[in-house]
């Protein structure tokens, strides 16, 4: 009984030993390593993993520079700095960044868009709203006021305004996108900082329905794009822009009846 005993302990010690030296054996032989500047890259990053980059977090991120499939420049919360000491580290150029800002692109508020006949009770997010009854206002395509973008924003560059509308604070803003995948009605879109021509509104209704419930809603009349010069077409109802051919002194923002068309910083109701 006690050899039988010692056999077997000595058998699986010998199993064990033989596990362990294939092991160990495998390790030296296929182990993969890692870049150093991954390191070194991934140390100077801000370590958001807010996902801005296309990334799945801050170290994918690195792991793409380092190896030429991503540029310095990628990560809009580090910046210019970021990006600087990251061409540094690699010994590349930086390259140009365009910083990228979301825009709210629907002024109906509690002022202007609305109500529906029946109120809305549940929970005040947006995305419950999508899901159960649109809101309580009567256009299917603006915001609903639930907060869900701002929610979601990591940075505080968010909030909602008395009208119940997002407001971006651009000087906070780090150009992350989070609040763009957060909106179930796809009204928050990502532009260049210096963009300053949008439609703020995302209504597809026929005319006399996008009067009805918004009176800033585009009505589809297709004043801007006959005047535009191919800077503005019309696609289901909603004037839609070609910044590759913009020309915005060819706009005539005057005759847009509702002021869905603006040009910030021109004949404007104050907007993100």
């Amino acid at each position: 009984m006690e050899l039988t005993i010692i056999i077997a302990i000595a058998t699986m010690g010998g199993l064990g030993f033989i596990f362990a030296s294939g092991l160990a054996f495998a390790d030296k032989k296929l182990r993969v390593e890692e870049n150093p500047l991954i390191g070194k890259v991934n140390d100077v990053l801000p370590n958001a993993n807010c996902g801005g980059c296309g990334s799945a977090g801050c170290y994918d991120f690195a792991v793409k520079v380092v190896d030429g499939k991503a540029l310095p420049t990628g990560c809009p919360v580090g910046g210019e700095e970021t990006a600087i000491t990251i061409a540094e580290i690699l010994g590349v150029e930086t390259g140009t960044a365009i910083k990228m800002v979301p825009k709210i692109l629907c002024r109906g508020g509690n002022s202007e868009a609305v109500k529906k006949m029946t109120e809305y009770y549940g929970p005040i997010s947006c995305k419950a709203m999508a899901l159960v009854s649109g809101g309580d206002k009567l256009c299917f395509y603006g915001c609903l006021g639930g907060g869900d973008c701002v929610e979601a924003c990591p940075f505080g560059a968010m909030i909602m305004n008395e009208n119940e509308l997002p407001e971006v604070i651009e000087e906070i803003c780090t150009g992350c996108g989070i609040c763009v995948k957060a909106c179930p009605r796809n009204i928050i879109e990502m532009h260049p900082a210096d963009r300053n021509v949008f439609v703020f509104c995302k209504n597809q209704d026929d005319p006399k329905r996008s009067k009805e419930v918004c009176s800033v809603a585009c009505i589809g009349c297709g004043i801007c794009a006959r005047k535009s010069d191919g800077g503005i077409e019309m696609v289901n109802n909603l004037g839609i822009i070609n910044y590759d051919k913009l020309d915005d002194s060819k706009i005539p923002f005057e005759k847009c009846s509702t002021g869905a068309i603006q040009k910030i910083g021109g004949r404007n109701i104050p907007v993100n």
